[in-house]
């Protein structure tokens, strides 16, 4: 069901020479680029008309409008199972605490005196938000979307999701009662690219429903062709990252529950047949007896024909043998997991010496399906790779760092000959002169 890749002989290569011999899923985005290109063009030229079309579609429903009725957001919340409603809930609070502490406060630094520079963090003024809405339901990512966007301050919030058919052209009612709990009456029943291209150019309004206007970022998962949409529209939108097929690595030793290790690589796989499930061990007996529990646990399990055993079955999934721990380390860093687990003796020392994961899970008891819900960490990560050089969504996605330059006329006097001097010797005498002009074209002479 799963492969086997044995890194255990000879030492390991460096950088992408390592890289290449580890499992992962295809993900061309730019051959997408070219299917959501008219897509996005046509958004761009025809607003809403498009959006709906592309809905009915891709989708199998035409709606009457984009917009979600606020009625339609309050129903979905009253009639939301209670426990459902209570687990969300939970799941907003622990968000809460985390990311309200991760909001920056404004610092000024003296450089010199009468100088200073202050770094001030400003929201960004509006956000789209995409929520996924395909083989799975996904009201956490609404939880996981807004919130650091809310505790960042941002003033003007946009949720969009596909239009289900079996709900008459509305998001699912989970996906809306979570809107609703959060306090975000703008949703609407928009998917795919199309949607992306809506958040980019906005829509014209007319008398009966007003349009969408552009938004400055878009963060949140999707497929291909949301990446890809990304990808297309990133200059005029910022993004938070072009998301991939999600990712789980574990790294184990011998002291690892094999029924444990099992379950995680099982509850990644069954999001979607491109989903990648990674086991990183030196314990042979450990591989052996995974490979059992998987084979025990799949069959017992949902989903099992068109995404868990695709999954498992697929390149980007496998269990890789390494000679140590140390190794291992380093087989995890060039993956550059989505999710990392550390199921290994003294997991909180080896997890202290990973460099490269999206988010790392500590030992037995902190399993990815934690951090998907209710640990207060965010599940929106990077992927393919990416956490080498990039973050997870946090309040800092939605906040943009902004230098305020205070001077005197004596601190500038200063320093005005070594602004006049670089100037020069870059050739650009026009900035000097901006200097020169202040002090009647003469540089003032150092104390």
């Amino acid at each position: 069901m799963i492969s086997r890749i044995d890194l255990r002989g000879e030492a390991l290569p460096e950088g992408s020479a390592l890289r290449d011999l580890l499992p992962r899923a295809e993900f061309d985005v730019e051959a997408a680029l070219e299917t959501v290109r008219p897509i996005c063009e046509d958004v761009r030229h025809h607003g809403a008309a498009a959006v709906i079309d592309y809905g009915e579609k891709f989708d199998g429903v035409r709606v009457p409008s984009l917009r979600v009725p606020a009625e339609e957001i309050d129903r979905a919340l009253d009639e939301l199972d209670p426990a459902v409603r209570a687990a969300l809930e939970e799941s907003v609070r622990r968000a809460r605490l985390v990311h309200r502490e991760q909001r920056r406060a404004t610092h000024t630094t003296q450089v010199v005196p009468g100088g200073t520079v202050t770094e001030k963090w400003i929201p960004v003024e509006r956000v789209g938000l995409y929520v996924p809405g395909g083989r799975a339901v996904y009201p956490s990512s609404v939880v996981m979307n807004v919130v650091p966007a809310q505790e960042a301050g941002v003033e003007g919030l946009a949720v969009a999701s596909p239009p289900q058919k079996e709900f008459g052209g509305l998001p699912h009612p989970t996906i809306l009662a979570a809107c609703a709990l959060l306090g975000v009456d703008e949703v609407y029943a928009a998917g795919g690219a199309q949607a992306i291209a809506m958040f980019a150019y906005g829509t014209q309004g007319t008398a009966d429903e007003p349009g969408c206007a552009p938004v400055n970022l878009v963060t949140g998962p999707g497929n291909i062709y949301v990446a890809a949409a990304k990808r297309l529209l990133k200059g005029r939108i910022g993004i938070d990252a072009e998301a991939g097929p999600t990712e789980i690595a574990i790294l184990a030793d011998s002291t690892a529950d094999p029924v444990h290790v099992a379950a995680d690589l099982i509850s990644q796989a069954e999001h979607d047949p491109m989903a990648a499930s990674v086991l990183v061990t030196d314990s042979d007996e450990l591989a052996a007896a995974t490979e059992a529990e998987l084979k025990t646990q799949v069959a017992a399990s949902k989903h099992i024909d068109d995404r868990i055993v695709p999954s498992l079955s697929g390149r980007q999934s496998a269990i890789v043998l390494v000679r140590d721990l140390a190794d291992g380390l380093k087989v995890v860093d060039a993956y550059g997991a989505e999710h990392l687990e550390i199921q290994t003796r003294d997991a909180a020392a080896v997890a202290d010496r990973v460099r490269n994961a999206g988010a790392i899970f500590v030992g037995p008891w902190a399993p990815v399906s934690l951090g998907d819900y209710c640990a207060g960490s965010n599940h929106v990560l990077p992927t393919g790779g990416c956490a080498c050089h990039s973050s997870g969504l946090s309040v800092q996605s939605f906040l943009r760092g902004v230098h305020i330059v205070d001077y005197t006329r004596d601190a500038l006097a200063d320093v005005a000959h070594h602004v006049v001097t670089l100037a020069e010797a870059e050739d650009l005498p026009a900035h000097g002169a901006a200097i020169k002009a202040r002090f009647g074209w003469k540089v003032p002479e150092t104390k």
